[in-house]
């Protein structure tokens, strides 16, 4: 097994030896060293190794290649490269750099592997940086950079000089050694400058104090081109448009260049602009492959895009002109000869008609035609134009305008003036020109009228909107004309009855106006109106003199007449006719107010007012029907109120609701009262101007006298109906005014007890009454003895010395009772004894009262009671007068 071995590396050495050119020694099989070629590509900072590969071994080999920099050869990156066995050919590997190249050497090396055979390296490959003379070298310089990315920027100071600082738009940044006195700075996400121009400044200082400044750009990658499209407008030439995401700034130094490849031909590719292309189409070809490629300094991009050309077409509408009519016009216009062949459409859009599609398959001729109907004279319309072939694709508009001829008419209108003491009748034709549509005003050069009666006919021209003609008794039909620079207008006929044709005048009807002050106007249509309508009305309303407004409705039995034609507060009168075989007759007066107004004229008041004690009656005079008011009189307002005072509660307002009747009774008014009263015109918007009057009631004096004898016939029935009881009434009042007979009660003594008895009585607490009686048994003693004890007694008396002053004035111990005074309670039964008298008394304390300047009532320790028996006025013979003193403790 171990000879079979070794014959089998024996037989491979052999081939690789005749094979590969590799060599054996004693000590092993070496390959031979590898040879490599590179390039450098500066502004992409891009290294480029190339190499030859023998691929007849039936392995791979695997490359490995080291880069280094500067002299010294810092290995900075190391890689291996597998490469698959095949035929001989060049193999390319690409390395990206960080740091330009510029700065320093950059080295290249590679051996390969064999299987476990390893070649030797092949010779370094360097590519040299830049050596700076007499002063420093910054880079990357005028160089596009990409927007976000991050670049190194390195300065070479001459040999022996050092790199002090470096700047990048103004702020200094840390260097980074890089070798050979090399230094770099590193600039993370680049963002392009706001200015016109997109550039950067990088400064570098070094020791010696100088300085080297640099700038560059910043910009975007090209972007991939959208919304790709071709379309032909012939057959001819195809024209490819598309959209970049992205459009380039103004001054941009990242120039990019866009081309157009049509990959199913042998075609060149055809340079284009920054968003279309077009190209010859390729004869006898229908489908087309292209690609638009787009690159500039920062990279490229690509799209694709397949087509048929049929499929494509655009037609272009050219040579759009109009023949135009009164009603109606001819669009004509040409496409491209090379497209007359195909299946053409074709639409016509006018404005307002709408749109119109037609076929256009004229293969003699480029030329296609469509007629418009059903136009309005001396109107302006526009008009469009596009084609398509086969409905896939339609073209762009082609737009056009024109304007319909003229069609002018005349609305005529008459006023018939009989001439006093003649037959002769004086006509008054007026028009107005009517143009239909809505162009300017055209030029009316002259105007011809011609009227014919009883055979004979006449005419006149009239450069102004009226003529005036006498003519005859009979029927005269009239005829106008406007003479055009084109021609003529359609004639306007009106004819005028014969003389003897009389109008029974219609009732006047009231017309509400439009809450825009406007007036809408209806009537009954007549079968007797066979050519129309007209109505007539006075520009200034009803004032005089009348301006004559008419206006002829398209309508047969309605108009509507614009605010903008009236004035507020006057008053128009409407006359409606209906044109006949003989002429227009009479058919309705309607009146009424574009806006009524409330200051219409006051009353004028009827004086003197006719009045009683209770009412008024008031009168005036107004006219109502006048046209000059501002408004139509609805009624009155008649207002009362007193002279000094508000108004009357529900009757201060009376309305009247006829405007005819001018005259109203008020009621319910006081008598010998001053009254205001004020009358105004009532109208829609309210009362207008009033008219004052001020009068006063009468006095009522039937109702005066009632009152003075009412209570003197009550007085006169009731002594009547009493001067039977006299006697009783009498005797009544004597019991109540009269006191007893023998009182010597003074006045004002009296009433100075009764006032202070009044005092003492509110002082005293509310409480039960006490009373008592008193009964007296005696022997009746002769008159003789009562008297002489009298005397005595009297003599003896224990009231003080000064008592007759105390009893005068009404002292609180004791009260004397008069004498000769009876008390009405006392009574005296006969059926005693002779020798005995009873008398008894009741408590009096309630006439006693309380002396001024006494705390409590004084004291009296005994009573005694005397009686007499004197001549006196007692109703009683054996009455007798008792004197006597109580004492008033319990008071």
């Amino acid at each position: 097994m171990i000879n079979v071995r070794k014959s089998f590396f024996s037989l491979f050495g052999l081939y690789l030896i005749f094979s590969n050119g590799e060599c054996c020694i004693d000590d092993g099989c070496y390959l031979p060293k590898p040879n490599i070629t590179l390039k450098a590509i500066n502004d992409k900072q891009t290294l480029v190794v190339s190499w030859l590969v023998k691929r007849s071994s039936f392995v791979g080999d695997i490359y490995e290649i080291e880069l280094s920099r500067t002299e010294q050869h810092t290995v900075i990156y190391t890689t291996n490269v597998s490469v698959s066995p095949g035929g001989s050919a060049e193999y390319t590997w690409t390395w990206i750099s960080d740091l330009p190249l510029e700065c320093v050497d950059h080295s290249v090396r590679m051996r390969y592997y064999n299987q476990s055979v390893q070649s030797p390296w092949s010779n370094w490959i360097t590519n040299s940086g830049v050596k700076a003379n007499d002063k420093s070298q910054i880079f990357p310089s005028n160089r596009v950079l990409r927007q976000g990315s991050s670049a190194m920027f390195c300065c070479i100071p001459p040999t022996g000089v050092n790199v002090k600082r470096m700047t990048f738009r103004n702020k200094e940044y840390r260097l980074l050694s890089i070798g050979g006195g090399v230094k770099a700075i590193t600039v993370n996400n680049l963002t392009i400058p706001e200015g016109i121009i997109k550039h950067l400044i990088l400064s570098c200082d070094d020791a010696t104090g100088k300085s080297v400044h640099v700038s560059n750009y910043i910009s975007f990658p090209p972007q991939k081109p959208r919304n790709l499209s071709c379309v032909t407008f012939d057959m001819v030439s195809v024209t490819c448009t598309w959209d970049s995401p992205r459009k380039q700034l103004p001054f941009d130094r990242n120039v990019q260049i866009y081309t157009l490849h049509i990959e199913n031909s042998d075609k060149a590719p055809f340079p284009c602009e920054q968003s279309s292309c077009t190209f010859p189409a390729v004869p006898h070809q229908q489908d087309y492959n292209i690609s638009v490629w787009v690159k500039d300094k920062l990279g490229e991009e690509m799209e694709r895009y397949s087509f048929n050309i049929s499929d494509r077409v655009f037609p272009v509408v050219k040579s759009l002109r109009v023949n135009r009519g009164v009603t109606g016009a001819t669009v004509s216009w040409s496409m491209q000869e090379s497209l007359t062949h195909m299946n053409l459409i074709c639409q016509v859009a006018t404005v307002p008609l709408g749109t119109m599609e037609l076929r256009c398959n004229n293969i003699m001729s480029s030329f296609c035609d469509a007629k418009l109907e059903h136009l309005v004279p001396n109107t302006k319309y526009n008009v469009r134009v596009r084609c398509t072939v086969n409905g896939r694709l339609w073209g762009e508009w082609a737009e056009g305008s024109f304007t319909t001829d003229l069609l002018v008419s005349l609305d005529l209108w008459r006023r018939i003036q009989p001439l006093s003491n003649s037959r002769t009748r004086q006509v008054t034709l007026m028009w107005k020109p009517r143009i239909a549509g809505t162009a300017a005003t055209i030029n009316i050069q002259e105007y011809t009228v011609q009227w014919s009666q009883e055979g004979q006919t006449e005419s006149k021209n009239s450069s102004v909107g009226q003529a005036v003609m006498s003519i005859g008794p009979g029927k005269c039909d009239f005829t106008v004309q406007a003479l055009l620079p084109s021609g003529t207008s359609i004639p306007a006929n009106i004819t005028i009855p014969p003389a003897e044709h009389k109008e029974n005048l219609p009732v006047q009807k009231r017309l509400d106006s439009t809450s825009e002050g406007g007036f809408n106007l209806t009537w009954e249509e007549q079968s007797t109106a066979t050519c129309g309508y007209v109505v007539e009305w006075c520009m200034l309303g009803n004032a005089v003199p009348c301006t004559l407004q008419w206006n002829v409705p398209e309508e047969n039995n309605a108009l509507f007449l614009h605010a903008s034609e009236f004035q507020a507060g006057n008053r128009y009168t409407f006359y409606i006719y209906g044109c006949t075989d003989n002429g227009h007759r009479l058919l309705e007066m309607q009146t009424g107010y574009s806006q009524e107004f409330k200051s219409v004229q006051r009353p004028s008041l009827v004086e003197p007012v006719q009045s009683t004690s209770s009412s008024v009656t008031l009168e005036w005079h107004y006219n109502e029907d006048d046209p000059a008011q501002p408004a139509f009189i609805m009624g009155y307002l008649v207002t009362v109120q007193e002279v000094g005072s508000v108004l009357l509660p529900d009757r201060s307002n009376v309305s009247v609701a006829d405007p005819h009747m001018k005259f109203v009774t008020i009621e319910g008014l006081k008598e010998n009262t001053e009254y205001t009263c004020s009358v105004s015109a009532l109208t829609k918007e309210g009362p207008g101007l009033p008219a004052s009057i001020t009068f006063r009631t009468k006095i009522n004096y039937s109702s005066l006298i009632l009152k003075v004898l009412t209570p003197i016939f009550l007085l006169m029935g009731c002594t009547v109906l009493l001067w039977s009881q006299v006697k009783i009434v009498r005797s009544g009042l004597k019991e109540i005014f009269i006191y007893p007979a023998g009182m010597n009660i003074k006045t004002p003594e009296f009433e100075g007890f009764l006032h202070e008895t009044d005092q003492w009585l509110q002082s005293q607490k509310p409480e039960e009454c006490i009373s008592c009686d008193i009964e007296i048994l005696n022997g009746r003693p002769s008159l003789n003895e009562i008297t002489a004890l009298r005397d005595s007694e009297l003599m003896n008396e224990p009231c003080s010395p000064s008592l007759q002053s105390s009893l005068s004035s009404s002292s609180p111990s004791c009260m004397l009772l008069e004498a000769n005074y009876c008390p009405q309670l006392a009574t005296l039964p006969w059926d005693r004894p002779a020798s005995q008298q009873v008398t008894s008394l009741m408590n009096r304390s309630y006439l006693y009262t309380l002396k001024e300047g006494y705390s409590e009532p004084p004291k009296v320790v005994f009573s005694e009671t005397k009686s007499s028996f004197e001549t006196s006025d007692c109703p009683l013979e054996s009455c007798g007068v008792i004197y006597g003193y109580i004492a008033n403790d319990s008071l």
